[in-house]
């Protein structure tokens, strides 16, 4: 067997953790002493645990590891003469089973981290989870009242309906009027109106026929209405009639006629 097949064999990597009978030693220690190149090779085994023993367990005294170091590696890569076979098993034996137990510690810091992390993970997407479900409930729930409160007005027998039909402006153009008599409030059903334009909007007038006199009762904004185009306007209590602009932004002191949309007599 020559050097190199002698140094892939694995039987220094055996020498140096001390796992080789006395007997086995001893060849070991006559191979290195005839071959230079096998010299270097136990001095590199010794050197990496003693390194690799370091790096996982850096805060050792400074007295232990060169104590080990000086031992194992002494100056010169020479074969190391060794006072027992017990004495080299102990210090290489702590310096192997100290990377395992740092290695297993490691591991499993690791694997509790990557845990940790998953949990966290499925905690995140839980809480999304339930947050976008308590969205939707909320919607529904508004959705709820919203065709609660219109069933009621329908129902209500005080509430009299006064349909608008399309005029000259849009002759397409359809709303309704829900007034209760009685409370004297006013609901506008805009869904058969088309979207005002852009810096526009609609206003509600209450009409009194002789002589004309239109008084505005609230605009048709976006941000009042609900999902349905049912708009709660101000409260009237003489109305002979209901008109509905387009008028700008803001709405206007008076209607303008060429705009004029709807209109129906009560």
């Amino acid at each position: 067997m020559n050097s190199r097949e002698y140094i892939e064999s694995g039987i220094l990597e055996l020498y140096v953790f001390g796992k080789l009978s006395e007997t086995e030693m001893q060849d070991v220690q006559q191979m290195a002493a005839d071959n230079p190149a096998i010299r270097t090779e136990i001095a590199a085994i010794e050197k990496a645990v003693i390194n690799l023993s370091y790096s996982v367990s850096p805060n050792i005294s400074s007295e232990t590891y060169d104590k080990i170091r000086e031992e194992l590696l002494g100056g010169d890569p020479k074969v190391i003469q060794m006072k027992s076979k017990t004495n080299w098993s102990q210090y290489l034996g702590w310096a192997a089973s100290l990377v395992i137990l740092l290695g297993a510690g490691m591991m499993y810091l690791q694997m509790n981290k990557s845990m940790n992390d998953t949990i966290n993970e499925e905690i995140k997407k839980n809480k999304a989870d339930f947050n976008k479900m308590q969205q939707t409930i909320t919607t529904l729930e508004q959705k709820n009242k919203t065709t609660v409160n219109m069933m009621d007005i329908l129902r209500d027998k005080n509430n009299r309906i006064v349909t608008l039909d399309g005029m000259a402006a849009m002759p397409s153009a359809s709303a309704k009027v829900y007034w209760n008599k009685a409370t004297r409030v006013v609901y506008i059903d805009a869904k058969d109106l088309p979207d005002a334009p852009q810096g526009m909007v609609y206003q509600v007038w209450s009409v009194k026929m002789n002589p004309l006199t239109p008084t505005s009762i609230g605009l048709l904004d976006k941000t009042a209405a609900t999902s349905s185009k049912m708009y709660k306007v101000d409260n009237t209590s003489d109305a002979e009639a209901f008109g509905i602009t387009l008028e700008p932004a803001g709405g206007s002191e008076n209607p303008t006629m060429d705009r004029l949309f709807t209109f129906g007599k009560v």
